[in-house]
């Protein structure tokens, strides 16, 4: 197994503990980012930086996965990419993505945008709380529990 990030948009404090767990476990941890980053000196962790440009991340993200990597992201149609392809997909938020739940986040998103580009706003998400980081650290220890059991 090996974690991917979408880093662009990943919370501060997700890539940290992120990070931890990658330096705990000795799983090989990627931020694909279009802009540079500062990682930690690890040979578990490394930053891959992609070209500037609408969902190039995603694509080099879903080029390199292999079935059973684990994909940390809150964009909707790259999880369910993830899901199609045969990996994980774990939000900033903690929510472990899964083929019954990813149609319905799908849906949603479609509607939402729907919405929005007929000029109403919908807002954004809630700022992440500690609720979120915790929900986040427990799903993320479980897999890689998981993972580790299963090497």
């Amino acid at each position: 197994m090996k974690i991917w990030v979408d880093a662009d948009a990943c919370p501060v404090v997700i890539k940290s503990i992120l990070f931890k767990a990658a330096e705990k476990t000795g799983v090989q941890l990627t931020l694909v980012a279009n802009q540079l980053m500062q990682i930690p000196v690890s040979r578990f962790i490394e930053m891959l930086h992609v070209a500037s440009g609408m969902d190039v991340a995603d694509k080099e993200i879903i080029k390199r996965l292999s079935t059973g990597d684990l994909v940390i992201t809150g964009d909707i149609p790259l999880a369910a990419e993830v899901i199609e392809n045969g990996g994980y997909a774990l939000s900033p938020r903690g929510e472990l993505y899964s083929e019954e739940t990813i149609r319905e986040r799908v849906q949603m998103r479609d509607f939402m945008d729907t919405l929005r580009g007929s000029g109403i706003d919908t807002g954004g998400p809630p700022a992440l709380n500690q609720k979120n980081r915790n929900d986040f650290a427990n799903q993320l220890d479980k897999l890689l529990t998981r993972c580790v059991r299963n090497i």
